[in-house]
């Protein structure tokens, strides 16, 4: 254990729990009228199909057995806000020791609940939570989660577009999974495919430039799906 461990006051968390955790933290962000939430909103907020990868089924049942391993741990507390329905909120600011850093907490909470992303889809993501204005900001943002072992750059060293990063709060054989898996896909990408004589180095900058684009229209879909659901949520649809 180097000393930047034998510091930390967070352990890394199950796949169930950083789906709740993730789930309390972009709530409190972008709804804070529906926070602290109920078990009931955090089952629906869990399991949407919207800003999800994957996609879960979890019972209510489950969501409270982990919200008490949470709180175990002093990252989660009920609290009792005077109606019928005890509700939940996170101490992640505490716990993470990112007190005062709002749009790091932002690019956590997105790769907690969609997994592994290039630095371009985190950005456009991570911005309905907390502007994040470029990618210069972000490469900020991650290289001090990046010292305090936050997060983890998964794609090979030296490469400059299309950087692959994740979360720290794997277990460590769960991360060795992801970096594998991770590191053969990108390897496979950067083998040459095709005869054709265009230089591999225009086909890899083609490539992550689509990436993007379509990483903006993922977030505008997600956008426009949360307002139509707002709006039927305000209507009583």
């Amino acid at each position: 254990m180097n000393e930047t461990e034998a510091g930390r006051s967070w352990t890394p968390l199950s796949a169930i729990e950083r789906r709740v955790l993730g789930v309390l933290i972009e709530k409190q962000k972008t709804t804070p009228e529906y926070y602290p939430m109920t078990i009931n909103a955090l089952v629906t907020g869990c399991n949407q199909k919207s800003n999800r990868d994957p996609v879960t089924a979890l019972e209510a049942e489950e969501i409270e057995d982990t919200l008490q391993d949470l709180r175990k741990k002093g990252v989660t507390v009920m609290v009792d806000t005077g109606g019928r329905t005890l509700r939940w909120k996170h101490q992640a600011y505490d716990w993470l020791g990112l007190k005062g850093r709002p749009a790091e907490m932002a690019v956590l909470a997105e790769l907690m609940l969609r997994g592994p992303q290039t630095e371009g889809e985190l950005r456009q993501r991570a911005s309905r939570m907390d502007e994040i204005p470029d990618l210069t900001v972000l490469q900020t943002i991650l290289a001090y989660l990046n010292e305090l072992g936050l997060i983890h750059f998964l794609s090979p060293p030296g490469q400059k577009r299309g950087v692959v990063v994740a979360h720290g709060l794997y277990p460590p054989d769960d991360l060795s999974r992801l970096r594998e898996t991770i590191g053969n896909a990108s390897i496979e990408a950067a083998e040459p495919r095709s005869s054709s004589s265009t230089p591999v180095h225009e086909l890899r900058a083609e490539i992550s430039q689509l990436r993007e684009e379509i990483a903006q229209l993922r977030v505008l879909i997600s956008d426009l799906e949360n307002e139509v659901s707002e709006l039927k949520r305000s209507l009583g649809v």
